[in-house]
């Protein structure tokens, strides 16, 4: 069997290792010129660890990951929960945070050891399949045939787009805004930080090195939003970006098939993105392993449903600009805070246990 893996994100490359450990021909390939040095997600939860352990990935995220055991919020300066994430998970009681380039690289690492490879700067312009085989077009001119074809490839996918599939949803009129920057002193290194600086508003602060941070906000300036003292060393980078709500209607058309941002996409809330789209490689090369494809798009598709919904009542609740709503919210919170009890189902469902 071979494959053709279009992109070269943590989708693409979970696919390609999972394939090569059980000795399925890949080739991956990405339009951009190198690897990424930015990084788009952070945070990788239990169950991502888990299907990376098999491969040895696991084990070196946790050696370059920050363990974050504790979310906390405020409302302006003042904390109104610190939840801790101890008791979350059966096994695993914290959420690993790291920068998506450390992820990636990890992931080609492995996938270099099986024997695999990564082709960077090459560009699928076009495809045609039948029953037998996909025939890859590539904007160099040349052209290869692969048994499947797994389109990873965002959510502008040229996979996607090659075989007709509809990317349903709607896009939030709000403009949001991200910084990566080093900081000193930050008090919050181990946990994410979430703030409620003014009506409607959110702001989050996530770890990704030792003094590196990614600071996210449903604002125009992430760093002007952020109510709580930060001392910045460096800025990476600045940036702002609309959020799309879409899903792919169905995950695959004949041989080829979706994965990741190419089959769903949504807010930030929650941080289930790149935990999603390895859960989607993970089964679909398994599937590929095990002669069972009829099943994939249904189960995938479901999953990607209900993370669409739960990230999206995330998102109305702590971006409600409404007094009452709002002073619901902050109370519950509170009284979340005084008693243990409430804690632990809101870490197991944060942990996705």
């Amino acid at each position: 069997m071979r494959v053709l893996i279009v992109g070269a994100g943590p989708t693409g490359l979970t696919a390609a290792v999972e394939l090569a450990r059980f000795g399925v021909s890949t080739e991956v390939i990405d339009r951009k010129k190198d690897p990424s040095s930015l990084s788009r997600a952070v945070g990788i939860l239990p169950r991502s660890l888990e299907i990376l352990t098999p491969s040895g990935v696991t084990e070196r995220l946790l050696a370059e990951g920050i363990k974050i055991r504790e979310v906390k919020i405020f409302k302006q300066r003042r904390k109104i929960l610190s939840l801790s994430l101890r008791g979350g998970h059966p096994s695993t009681d914290f959420g690993l945070a790291l920068a998506q380039d450390r992820t990636e690289a990890a992931l080609r690492d492995r996938l270099l050891t099986f024997g695999g490879s990564v082709s960077y700067g090459k560009t699928l312009s076009s495809l045609e399949q039948d029953k037998k085989q996909v025939l890859a077009r590539f904007a160099d001119g040349s052209q290869a045939a692969y048994d499947y074809l797994i389109g990873a490839d965002g959510v502008h996918s040229t996979a996607r787009d090659c075989v007709g599939i509809e990317y349903a949803g709607f896009d939030l009129p709000e403009t949001w805004s991200i910084a990566d920057v080093d900081a000193a002193d930050w008090p919050n290194q181990q946990a994410l930080t979430l703030c409620l600086p003014g009506p409607g508003q959110v702001t989050v602060v996530a770890p990704l090195e030792a003094t590196r941070y990614r600071v996210v906000s449903n604002t125009a300036d992430a760093l002007a939003s952020l109510p709580l003292a930060l001392r910045i060393v460096r800025r990476h980078r600045e940036a702002q970006f609309r959020i799309s709500i879409r899903q792919a209607v169905n995950y695959h058309s004949g041989r080829v098939f979706l994965a990741g941002d190419a089959a769903h996409c949504h807010s930030p809330a929650g941080g289930r993105g790149m935990n999603l789209g390895i859960a989607d490689a993970a089964e679909l090369a398994h599937r590929m392993v095990e002669n069972r494809l009829a099943g994939y798009s249904a189960s995938r598709h479901a999953a990607g449903a209900r993370t669409i919904a739960e990230s999206e009542r995330l998102r109305r609740l702590l971006t409600s600009s409404g007094r009452v709503k709002r002073t619901l919210t902050v109370g519950a919170f509170r009284l979340i805070d005084t008693l243990p009890l409430l804690q632990r189902p809101l870490a197991r469902r944060f942990l996705d246990a």
